[in-house]
């Protein structure tokens, strides 16, 4: 009972103590951040004035104020600072410390701004020690978290550095995406340093990958920013890439002009720097310093005898006090300290995701830019060797000439598959296949199949064997392109690889509910087989059975690979069994639906009944600027007894568009000065109906809802065949009564 009561008397006394000391406490706080707001304030003024170490001076006052009331917001705040001076001071790895413990008390806090800032600055410090996938990580963490608090211009700033680094690892795809997109920024933003630099290095790049005037011109926009506006480290880096490129080019006087320019910017620019940190600035300053602490020293000795009897009794107090509590707060703050780590690795992990997920949709991006681009430069030159060849096919060629036409003929269009099978590859893998069901006669289309595959190679004396299960309809509903792709290139391939041989392509009924079947399709040939190591990774693109087998049958090694997406897309999966020397099947399973017979539509031949009147009244614009494909475009369109006018960029296109009558117009793409997109753009403004094609060797699908907005009517893919053509041709001028 005793005891009871002297704890309690005990416990009413400390917080007596405890609220005394707390509103002493109270106006500590005040003053002690009234101090770390002028330590800090200072410390910006000396930096102003090159008094570096008294600016550290000053820091670190700040710094001693903030941890005496254990502020962690501006603890922070000045380790920040502390950091960003080292940087100046050319101290990266004090700068690196500082900035991470910063960036320890901001993400305690939740301090996004001060947070991406303290990213940002910790980036700048691994590009100055020449780490830069590490400063790779914090500029996009920066990036991240500036666009989190819509600070768009300090995100742009960011994005600029984060090209710099990929810049310096030769990651060219991405350091021009970037400098792009800080190109853009910086027009709306008026941010003239921003766009100097991204012309400068956007242009290096360009110069080095893509074309070496293009990329001058680029950079001497980016010098004239820079000289107008007295950049002087821009203006240092540009002119030893200057000397570079002139260099490359053979300018050996040029580039020699540009590099002493370089040498003297960065020798003045090194003299400054050393003239700020000079030994003698740094030895006063610690003279000077040194008198001040002993003062200060003395001071506070003083201070210290004054309050010690009061401290004694407060510090006793005290120590009882916590002794009592001090389970219960060990017990807090394990708690406390196991849920911030892991908050903490939990908040790194989920950055790392979303640095993961970025980088990997900017490859991918990346990857299909190139496809486009390789794509549209194969099918250009490829639309006049195709079409060149059809037409002097048809033109009655000599005897001997009719091999060499076919086999150029042949090369065009396995160049063609080629071209598209990498398109289909691409696709399947990023997922952008739909299914589109339609009713087909499945046993007559696999027919088709065969007799067609059988006359294209008929030196392998192969037969082909149909067996379709006779309890089965004709008729069902499915995607009718996946699967005659599919069963064509699996026949095809039997076919290939089997000489003087048999090949049984097999449609089998599994299982019956209702009106939905599960239909088994087999293709098994009794050829040369298949390895069990080969087996392993035959369904991967651009593999074959060996490069010896590669060059004797020839093929892209891309046909089961497309095989394999499709019948996944389908809802089934590919397998095979096959051994070296006795053949090989492939099989899978995928569930159809029964459908109904439908008539045969019997195939249109366009533009057979239609008055030749009708068809000479009918005039067309070619927009091409590829001399041969304008002559190939034009004889195709003579053929069908219409007229044509020619020109070769958008400009005249919209220009004679307005001053006479054309019905159609087909739009070529990439032209020297306004695209064919801009061209009819233009046009729609004042023609609303006329027809406009986008004749184009530009993959299809990543750009068809851009020529939609646009205004085109519709889009025919360079090389085309003539019935393609002759059919989106007939459809629209139908629509429009143009012709009956």
């Amino acid at each position: 009972m005793l005891k009871n009561k002297i704890l309690h008397i005990l416990f009413c006394c400390l917080m007596c103590v405890s609220i005394t000391a707390q509103n002493k406490t109270s106006e500590e706080i005040k003053a002690s951040k009234e101090k770390v707001a002028m330590y800090i304030t200072e410390a910006e003024n000396n930096i102003k004035e090159d008094q570096y170490y008294q600016a550290r001076k000053d820091l670190d006052d700040a710094l001693k104020y903030a941890r005496n009331i254990n502020d962690n917001e501006r603890i922070g705040l000045v380790y920040y600072e502390i950091g960003e001076l080292m940087l100046l001071m050319q101290e990266y790895d004090e700068a690196e410390l500082s900035f991470q413990k910063a960036i320890l008390k901001q993400e305690l806090l939740n301090n996004k701004i001060a947070l991406a800032n303290s990213y940002s600055g910790l980036g700048d410090t691994y590009l100055n020690l020449f780490r830069y996938d590490s400063a790779k990580k914090y500029y996009q963490l920066a990036e991240i978290v500036f666009g989190e608090v819509n600070d768009v211009d300090a995100q742009m700033y960011a994005i600029l550095k984060k090209a710099i680094v990929h810049y310096r690892l030769d990651e060219f795809s991405f350091a021009i995406e970037e400098f792009d997109k800080c190109i853009s920024r910086a027009k709306t933003k008026k941010a003239q340093d921003v766009l100097s630099a991204s012309y400068i290095y956007k242009g290096h790049i360009v110069s080095r990958i893509i074309d070496l005037e293009r990329g001058r011109l680029m950079v001497y926009s980016g010098l004239s920013i820079a000289e107008e506006n007295n950049y002087t480290e821009i203006l240092k880096n540009t002119f030893f890439i200057i000397s570079d490129i002139q260099e490359r080019n053979g300018e050996l006087i040029e580039s020699n002009k540009y590099l002493k320019k370089h040498i003297r910017y960065n020798d003045s620019l090194n003299a400054v720097k050393d003239n700020k940190l000079s030994t003698k600035k740094r030895l006063e300053f610690l003279k000077n310093d040194q008198t001040e602490y002993q003062l200060e020293k003395i001071e506070n000795l003083q201070e210290l005898k004054d309050t010690k009897t009061e401290n004694k009794i407060i510090t006793m107090l005290g120590f009882a006090f916590f002794t009592i509590l001090s389970l219960f707060t060990i017990s807090l703050y394990k708690n406390n300290t196991i849920r911030k780590k892991s908050n903490k690795e939990l908040s790194a992990k989920n950055k790392e995701l979303i640095i993961a997920k970025e980088t990997a949709e900017q490859a991918t991006k990346a990857k299909a830019n190139f496809l486009s681009t390789v794509t549209h430069e194969l099918r250009t030159p490829l639309y006049a060797v195709t079409g060149l060849t059809n037409m002097l096919i048809e033109e009655n060629p000599k005897e001997e000439q009719k091999g060499h036409l076919n086999s150029l003929k042949f090369s065009g269009d396995y160049l063609l598959t080629f071209i598209n099978d990498i398109l289909d590859v691409n696709k399947i893998e990023a997922q952008k296949v739909d299914i589109q069901t339609e009713v087909f006669n499945l046993k007559s289309k696999v027919k088709n199949i065969i007799l067609a595959l059988s006359n294209a190679q008929p030196k392998n004396n192969v037969k082909i064997h149909l067996e379709y299960d006779k309890d089965l309809p004709s008729y069902f509903v499915l995607d009718q392109v996946k699967i005659s792709q599919v069963l064509i290139n699996l026949i095809g391939n039997a076919i290939k690889f089997t000489k003087n041989g048999d090949v049984w392509v097999r449609i089998l009924k599994t299982k019956v509910e209702q009106e939905k079947y599960t239909l088994r399709f087999e293709v098994e040939d009794n050829g040369i087989g298949i390895s069990k190591e080969k087996q392993e990774n035959i369904f991967d693109s651009f593999s074959q059975g060996s490069i010896e087998i590669n060059r004797k049958y020839g093929g892209t090694g891309l046909g089961l690979s497309i095989v394999k997406g499709l019948v996944g897309i389908l809802g089934g999966t590919i397998s095979l069994k096959s051994e070296l020397g006795k053949g090989t099947k492939f099989y899978f399973e995928i569930d159809v639906k029964k459908g109904e017979k439908i008539t045969e539509v019997k195939q249109i031949e366009y533009f057979k009944d239609v008055e030749k009147n009708n068809l000479e009244n009918i005039n067309v614009l070619i927009v091409e600027d590829n001399k041969i494909n304008q002559m190939i475009t034009q004889k195709t369109l003579s053929k069908m007894k219409i007229t044509s006018d020619i020109v070769d960029n958008g400009e005249a296109a919209v220009e004679l568009v307005k001053q006479k009558k054309h019905n159609v117009v087909l739009m070529d793409i990439h032209m020297p000065g306004i695209s064919g997109v801009e061209a009819t753009k233009q046009i729609r403004v004042f023609d609303k109906d006329l027809i406009i094609f986008a004749l184009t060797a530009v993959t299809l699908d990543d750009k068809l809802n851009e020529f939609k907005t646009a205004g085109f009517t519709n889009v025919i893919s360079k090389p085309f065949k003539q019935e393609v053509f002759e059919k989106i041709l007939f459809t629209e001028l139908t629509k429009q009564d143009i012709i009956n």
